[in-house]
């Protein structure tokens, strides 16, 4: 009798090399690129003092870039259907370091910053062509944590914030000219290193056709619905952030960089996770008790509490649902979508859940202007998140896994 303990056959569908390698260089590209797409937002205290700004002004002022990018997604997410990541994300990331140096002539005056910000809003869209990229390469049992993976690129907000205010301290353009840097080599590097996979299936009907069949899945809306309310929420406190500590608590524009590139981090650490678990539980539960985390969290944080510990907590925790929910609705998207539609579909749910980082900063600039508080702002994101996780839990889970 042979008693011999044979080794456990290989999966016939693990990872290739190749998926890890356009997952590694995917990943630091998008981190640059929202390094770049962010770059107004940790100084927009400075601009509004030297500019004279209303608050609602340097709301504005931060908030163009990140409309631009969600709207830019559309198209982008649809053209890297058709040509693919290995020339989307090269062209892309170099076009974005036009409006990173035009950021330094334009620093003196308002509308030119206004101009300035709408083309950097370019950076915003490298998320549409990575996501398609990461999905074709990864097998249904791996590709959630995948696409958290790569959705740590977001970091490039935690980058920012860190970053460009202490690089600013040395001299005001040098954040400009390492970001501009740092895009000119990964722009080549890409072109080299990127490889899109060799059997994906690349449309042949036109840009309009695909993002109209993309519309008409009514999938697409439910998770661009749900993406608004997580990833929104992030962009929202990544851009908004700094000016609710500086504004609030009172806080020096370093310190509160600081404070908000530690709720990013918090962020970038949870998706993976949020993806990791949706690859072993169904996704719509994981979204479900996460947002339901943030509206516990926004509720604390309307009461005003003391930064420490009671607000630091509320802030982190928020940032670690919102986090998990960005990464598990992903999970979502490659699991419903079919592959030649990923980009369009991409394009669309990520411009609306940028969309969402859009609409938080005018109106908590616009409450803080007229009522002199952000309690309002705080509960209606509370009811917003909790909306979301009961049709999370109640609709969602009807979604098959396999669809």
């Amino acid at each position: 009798m042979d008693t011999t303990v044979k080794a456990p056959a290989p999966r016939a569908d693990k990872p290739s090399a190749a998926a890890y390698r356009n997952l590694v260089v995917a990943t630091v590209g998008f981190a640059l690129t929202f390094w770049a797409w962010n770059l107004v937002a940790p100084l927009s205290g400075e601009y509004k003092d030297g500019l004279g700004l209303s608050s609602f002004q340097q709301s504005f002022l931060v908030a163009v870039p990140v409309i631009v990018g969600s709207l830019g997604r559309i198209p982008v997410g649809a053209l890297t259907d058709k040509y693919g990541a290995k020339i989307m994300f090269p062209a892309v990331s170099a076009l974005t370091i036009i409006p990173v140096l035009l950021l330094i002539p334009a620093r003196d005056t308002y509308w030119a910053m206004l101009v300035v910000g709408f083309f950097l809003g370019l950076g915003g869209t490298t998320f549409a062509i990575g996501i398609p990229l990461v999905n074709s390469w990864f097998p249904p049992s791996d590709r959630g944590l995948a696409l958290g993976v790569f959705g740590m690129g977001m970091g490039g907000v935690a980058l920012s914030g860190y970053f460009t205010p202490r690089l600013a301290n040395h001299f005001d353009n040098l954040p400009n000219f390492v970001v501009a840097g740092a895009l000119v080599v990964f722009a080549l590097l890409a072109a080299v290193m990127l490889k899109d996979r060799p059997d994906r299936a690349v449309p042949q009907d036109s840009l309009g056709h695909r993002l109209g069949e993309a519309g008409k899945l009514r999938v697409t809306w439910e998770l661009s619905a749900l993406y608004a309310i997580g990833f929104g929420g992030i962009v929202a406190f990544g851009v908004y952030l700094p000016t609710y500590l500086k504004t609030w608590y009172e806080m020096s524009p370093t310190e509160a960089g600081t404070k908000a590139a530690g709720f990013a981090l918090v962020t970038v650490i949870f998706r993976p996770i949020g993806g990791w678990l949706s690859d072993r539980i169904h996704p719509a539960v994981v979204t479900a008790t996460a947002l339901l985390i943030c509206a516990l969290m926004a509720i604390v944080q309307a009461f005003d509490p003391d930064l420490n510990p009671l607000g630091t907590i509320a802030l982190l925790v928020m940032a670690a649902g919102l986090g998990m929910a960005s990464g598990s609705v992903f999970a979502l998207v490659s699991q419903v979508t079919p592959q030649p539609k990923v980009g369009s579909v991409t394009g669309i749910v990520g411009a609306v859940g940028g969309l969402g980082g859009f609409v938080p900063p005018l109106v908590m600039g616009a409450i803080y202007s007229a009522k002199d508080s952000y309690s309002i702002g705080f509960m209606l994101l509370s009811d917003l998140a909790l909306a979301g996780a009961v049709y999370s839990y109640g609709r969602m889970r009807s979604l098959k896994r396999d669809a």
